[in-house]
């Protein structure tokens, strides 16, 4: 299973696809498929019937995944799209943005 550089909470941006230049907090990352939930991008209507959560029933909205190939995180400086790299700060290895080298 590879190690993916988008986590849970990092605000990231489509770039490719449907939902190009949408922008959103990662929500869940799925390591086994590849994929990540991101606010508000990808949604899709969920025909649901009545329950005991949902009495009246109807259609709902809810994000499905996208693939992590396809988003970028922003850059926290200068808010674009950056690529992740990993270093050794003392002793302890952080993720930086490479466009602008800060620690995310």
């Amino acid at each position: 299973m590879a190690k993916l550089k988008i986590k849970s909470g990092d605000t990231v941006v489509v770039t490719t696809g449907v939902h190009k230049g949408a922008e959103g907090k990662v929500l869940k990352v799925m390591l086994d498929k590849n994929k990540a939930i991101v606010e508000g991008v990808n949604t899709a209507k969920k025909h649901e019937k009545p329950s005991a959560a949902n009495p009246q029933g109807g259609i709902t909205e809810k994000e499905a995944p996208i693939h992590i190939s396809n988003l970028a995180l922003i850059d926290p400086k200068s808010g674009k799209p950056t690529r992740v790299g990993y270093r050794m700060e003392d002793g302890k290895k952080v993720r930086f943005a490479k466009k602008s080298n800060q620690a995310i």
